[in-house]
């Protein structure tokens, strides 16, 4: 059996190949993060018996990684990756010197290969990485578009204080067309219904009436708000800017919900769990098979009280939080929903709550119950059913 241990960076990789007796076969060696690099390296694995197991290992450290894995997957070769607080802590066991740089890093994954369960990313990994990538950059994108949103209530709340009480949301289609061609109060004010009343309806679907039109335009009339041209500039391209990032975010859910039509996953069963929002859970987890029992998924969450035990006694700390931010922040967003939509949870929650529990702490037990259940649906592909869950 060979035992490759690679310390990923930005520029260049280093390896370390070995078997599961200790004979050194390839000494610490760097190979560049490029293609010339990934060649080499691929050169030195077919040296390889290809008769005897090749296990690889790699630390998880962002995207630097990803073209290599990517590189590995095409051509055939399994790897396992490892939490960094995994590996520091082997480290720690492992020697009391406080020695660190790339290539004892190398030699380190290479005999944690021995120490832990070999499992390897799924056949589906391209598209899981796919998904990730895609779901956290919509949620980058959305987080920037939050900003815009708020933004935009800002500059209203100084050239027109009143206008926002005459629309649900003053992002919506008949709200940007008004102030995209009638920024100010005063020229809201001057608007000529029977012009503007055809386009209206069309945007609107018959929901924005005349009578709401002729309101905003007599509050138009006597609004404290003041005209500015910088104002006008700043709320034309902001408005701009919210646009573009509807528009992009519409293209990046299309890419995610045709990905998840491939793939029968369970937990978009689940009521109150959108296909977004599922994608963000499964291509987290990236591969349920890896964890063997629900706390796993846990701990991986963030969502598991750290332990402090010492003789007889033992007690539990606040969430640890070393798990995926990108995850425990989905999970804790979706849990209102889920819970609006299964009374069992609901009644979990009130039960959490009749015993002195915080609202926030109630959702994280409830958060806790809905992990086991994504993790009972997926190992054993079967979707939810609402009468079986206690």
């Amino acid at each position: 059996m060979y035992l490759i241990g690679i310390d990923i960076s930005k520029f260049k990789h280093d390896c370390f190949i070995a078997t599961e007796t200790g004979l050194v076969i390839k000494d610490s060696f760097s190979f560049d993060n490029n293609q010339e690099g990934f060649k080499k390296f691929l050169n030195v694995l077919l040296s390889l018996d290809q008769t005897q197991e090749i296990r690889i290992g790699l630390e998880a450290t962002g995207h630097y990684g990803t073209n290599l894995k990517l590189f590995l997957h095409e051509n055939n070769f399994s790897f396992i990756e490892f939490n960094p607080v995994l590996s520091e802590r082997y480290r720690q066991v492992s020697s009391l010197r406080k020695t660190k740089n790339d290539k004892i890093d190398a030699k380190l994954i290479s005999k944690m290969l021995l120490s832990y369960d070999y499992k390897t990313n799924s056949s589906i990994s391209y598209h899981i990485l796919k998904l990730k990538s895609l779901t956290r950059f919509r949620k980058r994108l959305v987080k920037n578009r939050t900003v815009f949103k708020e933004r935009l209530i800002n500059i209203l709340d100084i050239a027109f204080p009143e206008y926002s009480k005459h629309f649900t949301q003053v992002w919506g289609k008949v709200s940007f067309y008004i102030l995209k061609n009638y920024p100010t109060a005063k020229d809201i004010a001057n608007i000529n219904v029977e012009e503007v009343m055809t386009t209206i309806h069309s945007l609107s679907k018959g929901h924005y009436s005349m009578i709401k039109l002729m309101k905003l335009i007599e509050t138009a009339k006597t609004s404290i708000g003041f005209k500015n041209d910088y104002h006008v500039l700043e709320l034309q391209l902001t408005i701009n800017m919210i646009e573009q990032l509807d528009s992009s975010i519409d293209k990046i859910e299309n890419e995610i919900i045709e990905i998840m039509n491939q793939y029968n996953f369970k937990t978009a069963t689940i009521p109150g769990i959108g296909i977004i929002s599922a994608a963000s859970i499964v291509s987290e987890y990236e591969d349920f098979s890896k964890f063997q029992n629900p706390n796993q998924l846990l701990s991986f969450a963030g969502l598991e009280p750290a332990i402090y035990q010492s003789g007889t006694q033992q007690t539990y700390g606040h969430m640890v939080k070393r798990g995926s931010s990108y995850l425990r922040e989905t999970i804790m967003n979706i849990i209102p929903y889920v819970m609006a939509y299964n009374s069992v949870f609901y009644e979990y929650y009130r039960k959490k709550k009749s015993e002195g529990k915080h609202h926030r702490v109630a959702l994280t037990h409830l958060a806790k119950k809905l992990i086991r259940i994504i993790y009972h649906l997926e190992t054993n592909n079967i979707s939810f059913d609402s009468s079986k869950i206690k």
